[in-house]
């Protein structure tokens, strides 16, 4: 537990923003968690559950649910918007109407914005209004909720253009069960925390496929240099892709059950339709709409990202997955290292 108390609202009670409320709860932080669903506030304050989302867990008593977003934003300073990337703009214009003082914004949710090609962090500066936003921050690595709601052992990163505001949400998180270090690259946490998701849909895939081990590691190795090729052309500092918010990401996102995007990809690889998928899921899977993100990011950078495009063109031209699969393992001869100096290449460049 936490020696400063402090009023936090987490805005979205999906199993992501419940289990960051759990955390917050067990360091002594009174946690306002806002939900549209007015029967999940009810089951979140009379029974202490969310079973849609976390059915197995007992949430701590010091949380309190609400569906009005006025109630659950009185009194507070620091806000944890865990809502879909897509609803990002509607909740940003709800709270600039109710908002009068000036806000930290902590965004845990992965994605790029499509057409836009914001970073949630840019879309929320976008939208919320200079005076009322104090600074934004986002947390991202590799966290499953389930597990984060267990209290297994968790490790992410917060960074900021304000790294003494990345600082207070580190404190306001870490705990025994939840490591938090700090990064100051916004740019490549960003990068890294959506784009990983592309990757563990097309790992889903080649284990939908039955395509076994092997084909799953080149995914993941070549995922993380698509990866680091368009954050480091965005400005991002590669060595970021070596930590949490990249390599770590990727791998607990492209192995694990828990993964929305993994099970989806596993889907389509065993022949189900991208909307026959996305009904089944019953959560959003944010590597889709990413996907359609960072194929136009590839094509505005020029940057090759072969696998993004073969999962563009399954998703949204109808591509069959395992011809998309063979199309990547027929391309031309390259040399691995070649990557790796280019990417480190663009970095210097930059910084002459």
């Amino acid at each position: 537990m936490q020696g400063n108390s402090e009023k936090v609202a987490v805005i979205g009670a999906g199993s992501w923003g419940t289990a960051l409320a759990m955390v917050l709860a067990d360091n002594g932080h009174e946690v306002l968690l806002w939900s549209h669903n007015e029967g999940q506030v009810k089951e979140i304050n009379e029974s202490h559950r969310n079973k849609k989302y976390l059915p197995e867990i007992k949430l701590p008593e010091t949380i309190t649910g609400y569906a009005s977003l006025v109630e659950a934003l009185t009194g507070v300073e620091k806000v944890i918007l865990a809502v879909p990337t897509k609803a990002i703009r509607e909740v940003i214009g709800k709270i600039r109407t109710i908002q009068k003082t000036p806000l930290t914004i902590v965004n845990v949710s992965k994605g790029i914005e499509p057409d836009t090609l914001l970073r949630i962090s840019e879309v929320i500066k976008q939208e919320m209004p200079k005076k009322l936003l104090k600074d934004i921050v986002v947390l991202s690595g590799p966290s499953h909720a389930e597990e984060v709601s267990l209290r297994h052992p968790t490790t992410v990163t917060v960074t900021s253009e304000n790294m003494e505001a990345a600082g207070k949400i580190q404190d306001l998180f870490i705990n025994q069960n939840f490591r938090v270090y700090t990064n100051p690259d916004v740019v490549g946490v960003e990068i890294g925390g959506a784009l990983k998701n592309i990757i563990a849909l097309a790992a889903g895939i080649a284990d939908g496929l039955g395509n076994g081990d092997n084909a799953k590691a080149a995914l993941i190795t070549r995922g993380l240099a698509e990866i680091a090729r368009l954050g480091t052309k965005m400005g991002a500092n590669p060595l970021t892709f070596s930590g949490l918010t990249g390599i770590g990401d990727l791998i607990v996102t492209c192995t694990s059950v828990h993964s929305r995007n993994w099970r989806a990809g596993n889907l389509l690889g065993k022949g189900h339709t991208l909307d026959e998928v996305l009904a089944n899921m019953g959560m959003v899977v944010e590597g889709v709409r990413t996907t359609k993100a960072a194929y136009q990011l590839a094509e505005k950078y020029q940057v090759s990202m072969p696998i993004t495009k073969a999962l563009y063109n399954v998703l949204f031209n109808g591509y069959n997955p395992k011809a998309a699969v063979d199309s990547l393992m027929a391309r031309g001869k390259k040399n691995e290292m070649d990557d790796l100096i280019n990417i480190l290449g663009e970095r210097y460049n930059d910084e002459e």
